[in-house]
């Protein structure tokens, strides 16, 4: 089948058509600046080169409608017509309480998401513009929901119940629901694929590290736990992300500078994190070079960045009475050679052992890092969440 899978921001959306028989991405790219007057469409041409289409001042739908038409485009296009789409697979931030999985998206469905409008005021409402826009677009096409949220359905209450007075979680439902789910899903499972194991008799932890990054304690093919909470901010720190932090700090700070909710919101998600830190950029790359330059707040933040992610580590593997895999992916997880390893030596203790030659050569690709004689396997798995919503897609349409 030739699906579609979007990913519908605020102000982009971004595409791949996946051929799921061959297992291949037919074309990608993404619409950027949605709502500005200097919008433009990157794709990736058949050759591999990037390439820049100018759009001017646009809304989803017609951002949707570019993309389509450049899917079907007689020289940059790979499809004849909108007819070979077989169907569209939506990635939706947040599913609350209401999806423990994907389904087809119907009018009842897409009422529901909207009900999850107030836990994701950011990325809801853009989702939704997506799904509208193919509804528009492509009235035949089916269409399937895929939630951030929904692989940590399974987690108990004692994981994901916040000790706050239980009014707030029956009446307005503030709880740990956890993100990046789609990715821990896949990652969990390609790294028993890879293994060769089954991943019901496993305790999985996967570190799904990036500008967002967050952690997950995956027992048995299910999570049991995760670093993120009623939002993405909470948890591991960020590149703009504040992660873990004191209420108290935050209350102490409101009052003192006399904050608005919206000024604190604004802080703990936008200038927060490595960037808050360091003051120099999200980027980790250009944090890693003003180490080398001699910068001891970068330094330090980078310290901090890797004692929260070892911390959560140790966390789970206590919460689910041990570890057998570790999972390192996402932008940072699969790229940066230092992280892993700064990471990885203090838990020698559990008997991890790292392969620091490989470990070295490592980037972006399927790999074992740790010695043969280490207690827990340590792996890179590159994450695919547009294939896992893909093939959920064609498993539900089917």
């Amino acid at each position: 089948m030739k699906i579609l899978v979007l990913n519908c921001g605020s102000s982009s959306v971004k595409y791949k058509l996946i051929d799921t028989v061959a297992s291949e991405v037919l074309a990608e790219g993404g619409v950027e600046k949605i709502g500005l007057p200097d919008g433009f469409l990157k794709y990736k041409q058949a050759d591999g080169d990037k390439a820049i289409l100018e759009l001017g001042q646009i809304d989803h739908l017609a951002a949707v409608k570019a993309i389509l038409n450049l899917l079907t485009d007689p020289t940059e296009g790979c499809i004849k017509s909108f007819d070979e789409i077989d169907a569209v697979g939506h990635r939706v931030v947040h599913g609350g309480e209401k999806f423990a999985e994907s389904v087809l998206i119907t009018e009842e469905v897409k009422d529901m998401i909207k009900q999850c409008y107030d836990l994701a005021p950011l990325h809801n409402p853009a989702n939704m513009t997506g799904i509208d826009a193919i509804t528009a677009l492509m009235p035949k096409v089916p269409q399937v929901a895929v939630f951030d949220t929904a692989f940590h359905q399974t987690m108990p209450a004692k994981a994901f119940m916040y000790a706050l007075p239980y009014k707030y979680y029956k009446e307005d439902g503030v709880r740990r629901y956890g993100f990046h789910g789609t990715s821990h899903r896949y990652v969990s499972q390609r790294a028993a694929d890879f293994l060769g194991v089954d991943i019901k008799s496993k305790k999985i932890i996967t570190c799904h590290v990036g500008n967002g990054g967050s952690i997950t304690a995956v027992d048995g093919g299910k999570s049991v736990d995760t670093s993120m909470g009623l939002t993405p901010v909470e948890g591991l720190m960020m590149g703009t992300r504040v992660g873990d932090v004191d209420p108290g700090a935050l209350t102490y700070l409101m009052l003192k500078h006399n904050l608005s909710a919206g000024d604190v919101q604004n802080i703990i998600n936008k200038q927060s994190g490595m960037l808050g830190v360091t003051g120099i950029s999200s980027d980790m790359r250009e944090i890693e070079a003003a180490i080398k330059s001699g910068n001891e707040v970068a330094a330090m933040a980078q310290d901090m960045y890797e004692n929260r992610i070892l911390k959560y580590i140790g966390a789970y593997a206590a919460e689910m009475g041990g570890v057998d895999i570790i999972v390192f992916t996402g932008g940072v997880g699969e790229n940066q050679v230092s992280l892993r390893a700064n990471v990885c030596k203090p838990l020698a203790f559990m008997g991890v052992e790292l392969d620091e030659e490989v470990n070295a050569v490592s980037r972006g690709k399927d790999v074992v890092i740790s010695k043969p004689s280490s207690k827990v396997t340590v792996v890179v798995i590159p994450t695919d969440e547009e294939m896992m919503i893909a093939r959920d897609t064609e498993a539900i349409v089917k």
